[in-house]
């Protein structure tokens, strides 16, 4: 095993050290970059794949990389791996009801939840309800760390781990990435430690070469290790919101897409860059012995108006409804149960709050929305050479902080409620807002350290057959929505339900095209789109937190984007396609996690835990084989549907270390799947 001491762990074994992200600039090639800058490298380090992000994709893909012998650098923008699992404070697995009850994941997320059970001797420590794994974010992390370690020693890889870092720069040469300049930040002399103010308040400062009275900024520079063939080593986009494709100039989507056959819920004809789905700064609260002094943000008038428990409940306690709903930590026996099946409260248990209409925070206007669109990059210079600035409205960050504050004196204070009217819950003071390097969310203003980031920038893949635009996952390949409804055979454009019921035929397409068969007399294939390039699985629920109509989102009497929701709900068993993984225009740039080729309908259900880690293993697995065979990924997925031999040996060597591509049973004739309902 080899491992950067310098950048891991630390000459004294430290574990994990800062905090930031990581983000691609394309620029004008760093040769010719202002000496100033070239003079400021003072690190250059040299790897086979560059991670950028270390959620879980960005793990996954980095485990499956060690373990074939490369050479890894892991980039991420905080000082925990995991992303939402961790530094987002997720740690209550979003998993789909069947595919938990057989296992049925990747070897190395199936590990992961062996660990959690074999750490706190119980497979749900939290006694949740919404899962069946709640626990801790900072085991979660040690976790993840210990399974990095493992893979590196197995493999006999190398891994160079760089926490508080973000790509600043790069430098793209034809359709390859040769380099890229990156920036580590760390507390400045005599300045308290990192996580100590919410994110918006250092965001822009850690992607600034300057030091600040903040922080101190280290540059480092990327760069291939010498394999040879097409590509000399792979750069892989596993960033929470897509920062590297939008800014290496490759074709993406970002919020909601055109209505189209394809995509028929969406509720515009036009598309909407603007609205994405909710974000959530979460946090955690404890229960306490005695009632406390709850201190009340200057702030909370303005938001006290979003706030709901969202509809009525007979029989609940709403405050114990929400709080069990996500607890991480039930110590002790807990024989009693009583609240959907789990166990009542009591004082030391923790949990962590992530609510609709509480700390999700859902802006979706061109005034606030958080994810800057192209045109608004280029309108603040952020796609000019060594401007990026991260790519996110600061504003909107900090006014998602305020929320999540806001929402935590409304749930044990507030009589209000947005949705259900007044006086609809007691008083309960008995709570205490977490804080602190010691709990939970490891940071002293108590919120994670990053929001769990629902939605981002999604490419568009290369063209490929009945593909002429542009590869992408679609709704119809995974929904169960009845297509039957009135409001499809009714609302939609001319012709539109027709090319609908037609895509949705399955075996029967081509008999109802020449026959010439009635929309309303064409059946539907009950089961998802098979794929003949799947490298991984994906299952959840189309589960929307649309934006709100009006800014600001906390706006008295706001309402959700109306039609969103119209594709909420279950979904078949999917795949992840090696063609959504694969950008235009740059050859050694795969794309993990949730920005790869989905449309936002499908991107709902195409982003919980498992997905990414099975994204990842894709990723790792594809680079490897490239860099052995001397091919690039592309040519795997040139020639379908004709057949590629590389692709099938690549798909077996995936499925032979145990990571599943499809489903069990799948085939273009099994149509009974209504045992796997997500819930």
């Amino acid at each position: 095993m080899r491992i950067s001491t310098s950048l891991v762990w630390g000459a004294c074994g430290q574990r994990f050290l800062s905090a930031v992200g990581l983000f691609l600039l394309v620029a004008s090639p760093l040769a010719a970059a202002p000496n100033s800058i070239e003079s400021s490298i003072e690190q250059t380090e040299r790897c086979d794949v560059l991670v950028v992000g270390g959620g879980l994709a960005g793990v996954a893909t980095a485990y499956e990389s060690l373990q074939a012998g490369r050479t890894v650098c892991l980039t991420e923008m905080t000082d925990w791996l995991g992303g939402q699992l961790t530094s987002q404070g997720t740690t209550a697995l979003d998993e789909a009801k069947m595919q938990r009850q057989l296992q049925f994941y990747a070897a190395g997320y199936k590990q992961l939840r062996q660990r959690v059970l074999d750490h706190y001797g119980r497979q749900n420590p939290g006694d949740c309800w919404v899962s069946a794994v709640c626990f801790l974010p900072v085991d979660a992390h040690n976790i993840l760390v210990d399974m990095l370690q493992e893979a590196a020693r197995e493999g006999d890889g190398t891994l160079k781990w760089f926490p508080s870092t973000v790509v600043k720069e790069i430098d793209i040469q034809g359709a390859m990435i040769e380099s890229a300049i990156a920036l580590q930040h760390s507390p400045a002399p005599g300045t308290p430690p990192l996580n100590t103010e919410p994110l918006s308040v250092f965001y822009e400062d850690i992607y600034r070469y300057e030091d600040s009275e903040r922080l101190s900024k280290k540059v480092i520079r990327f760069q291939p290790t010498g394999n040879t063939g097409p590509a000399k080593w792979y750069v892989v986009e596993a960033t929470e919101t897509g920062e590297v494709i939008a800014l290496s100039g490759v074709p993406y989507r970002l919020g909601l897409d055109p209505k189209t056959y394809l995509n028929p819920s969406s509720p515009t004809l036009t598309g909407d860059p603007y609205c994405t789905q909710g974000f959530t700064y979460t946090f955690a609260m404890e229960r306490t012995d005695e009632s406390r002094v709850q201190p009340r943000p200057d702030y909370y008038d303005i938001y006290a108006p979003y706030f709901s428990f969202e509809r009525e409940r007979d029989n609940i306690n709403y405050i114990d409804f929400v709080f069990t709903y996500r607890r991480l930590l039930a110590p002790g026996e807990r024989p009693e149960r009583r609240i959907f099946g789990v166990s009542d409260i009591k004082p030391g248990d923790i949990s962590m709050q992530n609510w609709t209409w509480g700390n999700d925070y859902r802006p979706g206007t061109s005034v606030d929305n958080l994810i800057y669109s192209h045109d608004q990059l280029e309108a603040t210079g952020q796609l000019e050479p060594g401007g990026w600035l991260g790519g996110l409205r600061v504003d909107t960050l900090r006014r998602g902080e305020e929320n999540a504050f806001s929402y935590y004196h409304w749930l044990i204070g507030g009589l209000t409620d947005s949705q259900l009217g007044y006086g609809i819950k007691d008083v309960d003071l008995r709570y205490q807002f977490l804080t602190g390097f010691d709990t939970p969310m490891n940071t002293a203003h108590g919120l994670s350290k990053h929001p769990y980031i629902r939605e981002g920038r999604r490419i568009v893949g290369r063209p490929a057959y009945g593909h002429p635009d542009g590869f992408m996952i679609n709704e119809i390949d995974i929904s169960r929505v009845d297509y039957n409804d009135e409001y499809y055979q009714t609302q939609l454009p001319d012709g539109m339900y027709l090319s609908l019921r037609r895509a949705l035929a399955g075996l029967e397409t081509t008999a109802a095209i020449e026959t010439d068969q009635a929309a309303e007399d064409i059946p539907r294939r009950t089961r998802s789109t098979i794929f003949p390039d799947a490298l991984g699985i994906a299952q959840y629920a189309i589960d929307f937190h649309p934006c709100m109509q009006l800014s600001p989102a906390e706006l008295p009497g706001n309402t959700e984007r109306e039609g969103i929701r119209r594709a909420h709900g279950q979904s078949y068993p999917g795949q992840i396609p090696l063609r959504a993984m694969i950008p235009q225009k740059i050859d050694n740039l795969l794309v993990a996690g949730k920005s790869i080729a989905t449309s936002t309908i499908a991107a709902a259900a195409y982003r919980v835990h498992s997905f990414e880690w099975s994204a990842g293993i894709a990723a790792g697995a594809t680079i490897d084989y490239a860099l052995e065979n001397q091919l690039l990924p592309y040519s795997l997925v040139d020639d379908l549907p004709r057949l590629e031999p590389d692709l099938l040996e690549l798909q077996q060597r995936i499925e032979a270390r145990g990571n599943p591509t499809a489903f069990p049973d799948t085939s273009i004739f099994n149509l009974d799947w209504e045992e796997w309902r997500v819930w």
